[in-house]
């Protein structure tokens, strides 16, 4: 995987980084796009480079089309090639249905599954042209079971899920594959805010009866992207404890 280019959206935070992380002590090249923490991203970019020199970063929104066309442009503008797409960006606006404002569903619906849209698209032509390529989307649980207070969210993840095997199909005779990986319940920041009565609620619900971490989502990620997974497109893998 050496000399491979990857770009990771969300790559400068939690899993996002955990994946950035593992890329770059493969010595693959990794851009990782986020949207406003830029002091995170600064944090995450002089971490990395500590490790190899590999890392840059890049501010934008992947729900805007045109930034996202942007970012890739200047990706293989750099670099001539693009191998792998990690679509990590999402964001959670919970609440019931019936209170649920408008903007909370489109809000999203634009970041979690159109970014996901425009992101694949955006990067599908240097792939074809290499007749190679592994594009990873990271999902839900939620995608999977449902939860309540959740209906944007868990729908967002689960037409994530559906694309990706519909463009699984599509693009397996250039050589490209595309996959999703449904992490569970991970150590992160958001967690870390948790109150112990709903870490225990759902510690309960957890087989192995503990949170997960994120290289652990990593691992698996990095198994999709190489070259020994070059058989498998259209799935998904859960690293959840058993939760699903």
């Amino acid at each position: 995987m050496s000399g491979c280019v990857a770009i990771v959206t969300g790559g400068t935070k939690g899993i996002g980084k955990a994946i950035s992380r593992s890329f770059i002590k493969k010595g693959i090249k990794v851009f990782m796009v986020f949207s406003s923490d830029e002091k995170a991203a600064e944090s995450a970019m002089t971490e990395l480079n500590s490790i190899d020199n590999i890392a840059d970063v890049i501010k934008a929104d992947v729900s805007d089309r045109n930034q996202v066309n942007a970012v890739i442009e200047s990706v293989v503008n750099k670099t001539g090639r693009l191998d792998i797409l990690v679509n990590n960006a999402g964001i959670i606006r919970d609440g019931l249905l019936m209170l649920m404002p408008d903007i909370n569903w489109h809000r999203v619906m634009d970041v979690n599954l159109n970014g996901v849209y425009y992101c694949s698209k955006a990067v599908l032509r240097p792939m074809i042209g290499n007749r190679w390529g592994r594009i990873i989307n990271i999902i839900s649980p939620s995608a999977l079971l449902g939860r309540a207070g959740q209906t944007n969210y868990s729908a967002s993840k689960g037409g994530v899920l559906s694309f990706t095997r519909s463009l699984a199909r599509e693009v397996a005779r250039f050589g490209i594959t595309v996959n999703a990986v449904s992490p569970g319940v991970i150590e992160t920041e958001l967690t870390g805010y948790m109150d112990e009565k709903v870490r225990g609620e759902f510690l309960s619900m957890i087989p192995v009866g503990r949170f997960g971490t994120p290289e652990e989502v990593s691992n698996a990620v990095s198994f999709l992207a190489s070259e020994e997974a070059g058989y498998i497109t259209g799935e998904y893998i859960s690293v959840d404890g058993g939760l699903t």
